[in-house]
């Protein structure tokens, strides 16, 4: 309740106009604030994920299903960060409101609360970066499977070629998370012609053109 009450005021704050929904300019200039520079076609798609009733703005309830996708991007960058510590010898524990994890580098537990999780995710990043500013394309194959997304190499590299604005294999946080929203997009719309879940599907025409015009979208 307490995180929902929280998430409640930080979304009031940035529906200024109290219309009770947020657009992806809105959106786009809170995250800005907390030094997440996404391009607006990516915001526009973060709103698209959750858009449960297809009017182009957020609502609180679209809102949360966002934050929670985030935060699960966070929890498990956390994970990947312990696992890469050869120091790490704590044990991390979760509670309803809060994940406390000892990292190697700091003498006493990191509170992460479960409130809005881009700094969760800020934080995770840094500790997996190890100072260097950005993920190589391994880091990111190993994030992703810890995510859920298991890509074979020649989507995996599809996906990479897509994301890496400056071309050089180096990838910030805002193109990390760009990728985590495109292939959970992606997810979405395969899981809703995929009826059966068969993990297959067959498209005609129509609907390939519909799935191109919908991909292309979430790219940058």
């Amino acid at each position: 309740m307490e995180n929902r009450v929280t998430l409640q005021e930080w979304f009031d704050r940035v529906d200024s106009e109290k219309s009770g929904s947020i657009t992806a300019v809105q959106l786009k200039a809170a995250l800005a604030v907390g030094n997440l520079q996404f391009p607006l076609s990516v915001v526009h798609q973060m709103i698209r994920m959750y858009d449960f009733d297809r009017n182009g703005t957020m609502s609180f309830q679209e809102f949360v299903a966002l934050n929670n996708f985030l935060l699960k991007v966070a929890t498990y960058l956390l994970l990947l960060v312990l696992n890469h510590s050869t120091f790490y010898t704590s044990s991390y524990q979760f509670t309803s409101h809060h994940m406390f994890v000892r990292l190697p580098q700091l003498s006493s537990f990191v509170l992460l609360t479960h409130v809005v999780p881009y700094l969760q995710v800020q934080h995770a990043f840094s500790d997996l970066e190890r100072g260097r500013g950005f993920l190589v394309p391994d880091d990111v194959f190993e994030a992703l499977v810890k995510i859920g997304f298991k890509l074979d190499s020649p989507a995996f590299y599809t996906v990479c070629e897509s994301f890496d604005q400056s071309k050089n294999g180096r990838f910030r946080l805002d193109d990390f998370i760009s990728i985590c929203i495109f292939l959970q997009s992606a997810r979405n719309l395969f899981n809703s012609f995929d009826t059966a879940k068969q993990g297959r599907v067959t498209l005609d025409l129509n609907q390939f053109v519909y799935c191109s015009k919908y991909t292309l979208n979430c790219l940058i």
